[in-house]
């Protein structure tokens, strides 16, 4: 399956469909777009992020609009918003396995974890 994610709005208690995301490979200081996506009614991209034979070694960022998302669900937030911009960083050692970064979320909280 190469890489994928997966949102799950927690304030709502149902998947971020609509969140406006956006793929980085990144190298020290430096992130180079790869691609940008909306997800789906199942808070999941409609394919991977990379397939298994496009996945390579590297640094790369996940970085997930929340307060774009959350405003757009008709949540009042104070300005500034707590939480903007969600970027998660995380490394990808072996290109043969699935990774999967799920991201568990509401406007004032995040947690993540390699999922499977």
């Amino acid at each position: 399956m190469g890489l994928s994610t997966h949102v799950l709005d927690t304030m709502h208690g149902c998947p971020a469909a609509g969140m406006a995301i956006a793929l980085y490979a990144t190298a020290g200081d430096q992130a180079t777009l790869i691609k940008r996506l909306v997800l789906n009614h199942d808070g999941r991209t409609d394919a991977p992020l990379f397939d298994n034979a496009s996945l390579r070694p590297g640094t790369y960022r996940l970085s997930f609009d929340v307060a774009a998302y959350f405003k757009a669900k008709g949540v009042v937030l104070p300005e500034p918003n707590f939480l903007g911009c969600v970027s998660l960083d995380f490394g990808i050692a072996h290109a043969d396995e699935h990774y999967h970064v799920p991201l568990l979320v509401s406007p004032w909280s995040y947690s993540t974890y390699r999922g499977s």
